[in-house]
């Protein structure tokens, strides 16, 4: 395993561990067994060591988007967006410990917040793919033709960061996979073609 794994992989226990306010470049380093100058030399700063903690060691993103490559015309609908809905669960679940203390420390949301237009990433990347798995599927005649389909996946995104926030938050409630079902399976109601 290369440098640059190690750190990747010692930011992600860190900062779920501590939160990304609440942890240093030194932090991290240390728990990797490098100095900070090797952390530099892989990450610009602490923003871009995050958005690569979260593209590179969140399973459940690259979950989310499997769920929906090449998955328009295939399978049931409701097999496709329940898929979907378990990664954006799963995502938003193991995202929140990490990115919660960020929104207390304005400058270190607002350097994410660069970090992330300057790669051309961010939260509204899920809406985007979800958007255009349903484009393509209203396009394949399997959603009514008016399907707004941006609005749905914002709809369905939206219940699953609120599921993963209640899970935080309150041991009650249903399971992901309950959930899941459940939000891919309203949501169809409106819009089966």
């Amino acid at each position: 395993m290369g440098t640059r794994d190690v750190i990747l992989d010692a930011a992600a226990t860190v900062m779920a561990e501590r939160g990304l306010a609440n942890v240093t470049t030194r932090q991290i380093a240390q728990a990797a067994g490098f100095t900070e100058a090797a952390l530099y030399k892989h990450f610009a700063n602490k923003a871009d060591l995050l958005v690569a903690v979260m593209r590179e060691r969140s399973p459940a993103f690259t979950q989310l988007i499997q769920a929906l490559q090449g998955r328009a015309g295939t399978g049931t609908l409701a097999g496709n967006l329940t898929a979907v809905a378990r990664a954006a669960i799963s995502f938003y679940g193991a995202g929140f410990p990490m990115l919660a203390s960020m929104f207390a420390d304005p400058a270190t949301l607002a350097a994410h917040k660069e970090e992330l237009r300057q790669q051309g990433a961010g939260p509204h990347k899920a809406n985007e793919f979800v958007a255009a798995y349903l484009r393509a599927e209203r396009d394949l005649g399997r959603l009514r033709p008016e399907t707004d389909v941006t609005a749905a996946a914002g709809l369905l995104l939206g219940a699953c960061f609120q599921h993963a926030f209640l899970s935080h938050m309150s041991p009650a409630g249903l399971d992901d996979d309950t959930a899941a079902e459940s939000f891919a399976r309203t949501l169809l109601r409106q819009l089966d073609g």
